[in-house]
């Protein structure tokens, strides 16, 4: 019988893209190779869209006029609505901790990356890819597999090591799972205390999130840094589906119960 790992690779394609203020990495393996290169010309294309709708540095997009008071939500890009949403729903699940108002004003930042990358990569499977990773500013969305036996891997840097790694994600056994990271380590302190309206002060450099979307692991790794480890630790215990990685300024590695079984 024929070794499924020495089975030919299947075709890839890869491509690069600045957008959003970030750079957006595509890998994709396998499917028909026009179609790929079509779906990748679209889901680029749905990223730039994304950026036209949803950006807060531009004054003629639509959330730019939508906090202005020029167009309503009905007016508005569906996608939109779709956002306000997902904001809601991570505001609440996270109690608060979550949120997409800052200075008084609707901005919607902390869910958009994360779902536009993980819409990308569903559209690149759609289309018949059989693995996909779409690295957004290092929140990644994985899908299928790169190739026979052979899992996505994602590595996790160390925030108080810089070119070190503090871990090693695996992607095998699920068709899809994401990882996004939120510290201070990359930006600097730009996280906000919902509750204050300030940076937030916490005891936390980095937190790690590995869950099935990235819309949400990047959401919940965001709340999870302004709580603080303690609290963090406890509320990413009761998510559904979630494991995490935390690391606390005086080097303490705090994991959820389950991420032993992520890592590879």
């Amino acid at each position: 019988m024929p070794d499924p790992s020495e089975a030919p690779a299947p075709p890839q394609l890869r491509h690069v893209e600045e957008v959003m203020g970030t750079v957006f990495s595509f890998d994709v393996r396998g499917g028909e190779t026009a179609a790929m290169k079509k779906a990748l010309v679209e889901a680029v294309a749905g990223l730039h869209r994304v950026n036209e709708v949803f950006s807060t540095y531009r004054d003629n997009s639509q959330i730019s006029r939508l906090a202005r008071g020029e167009l309503t939500i009905e007016e508005c890009d569906p996608e939109v609505a779709q956002i306000l949403s997902l904001c809601s729903e991570a505001e609440r699940l996270s109690d608060g901790w979550f949120s997409a108002t800052f200075q008084g004003t609707f901005d919607p930042t902390g869910i958009v990356k994360g779902w536009a990358t993980e819409r990308a990569a569903l559209h690149l499977v759609a289309a018949g890819a059989s693995g996909v990773s779409v690295n957004g500013g290092g929140d990644v969305q994985l899908c299928g597999v790169p190739g026979p036996q052979r899992p996505w891997r994602v590595g996790v840097s160390d925030p108080l090591r810089p070119g070190g790694l503090a871990a090693v994600v695996s992607a095998a056994g699920t068709a899809q799972l994401a990882v996004a990271t939120s510290g201070t380590a990359e930006r600097g302190t730009h996280i906000v205390d919902p509750r204050t309206g300030k940076s937030a002060v916490t005891d936390l450099v980095a937190v790690t999130v590995v869950a099935p979307k990235l819309t949400w692991a990047d959401a919940w790794a965001t709340a999870a840094f302004a709580m603080g480890s303690r609290d963090a630790l406890s509320w990413l215990e009761d998510l559904p589906d979630t494991e995490a990685l935390l690391i606390t300024a005086g080097d303490e590695v705090r994991c959820t119960g389950g991420l032993a079984a992520r890592l590879g």
